[in-house]
């Protein structure tokens, strides 16, 4: 079995390829991953999240590569996964429409931030 740090490492290169194929999961599932009607292009709000987010994937993969010294990245990402995926629950439930979020980018979140959060944890603690 992988130690605790090469988990992480490959979580961290997983997590970020698919933070930069947000645009594409929004394609194949959008009443998972896009807050709009049409296709995803169509949305401002949506183009700047697939912004952010692709940059966010770039930094994770390269945060592989030493991830204790790329502890507070890691921890942002975490901590900014379990908001969103409480933000976007709220508004799921509130909005029928929306509620393909339930089963698309809100558990995906969360899964991002238990898996970042107790491998970094884990790797820190052992450090």
């Amino acid at each position: 079995m992988p130690d605790n740090s090469r988990l992480l490492s490959l979580a961290l290169t997983v997590f970020g390829v698919i933070f930069c194929l947000i645009y594409p999961l929004a394609m194949f599932w959008p009443s998972g991953w896009a807050w709009h009607e049409g296709v995803p292009a169509s949305s401002n709000y949506f183009m700047m999240i697939v912004g952010v987010y692709a940059t966010l994937g770039v930094f994770l993969v390269r945060a592989a590569s030493n991830p204790l010294a790329n502890a507070s990245l890691i921890w942002f990402t975490v901590w900014s996964s379990v908001v969103h995926a409480v933000v976007m629950a709220l508004q799921s439930t509130s909005d029928p429409m929306h509620q393909g979020h339930l089963l698309g980018d809100v558990p995906a979140l969360l899964l991002v931030a238990v898996v970042l959060g107790v491998l970094m944890s884990k790797a820190q603690a052992k450090r």
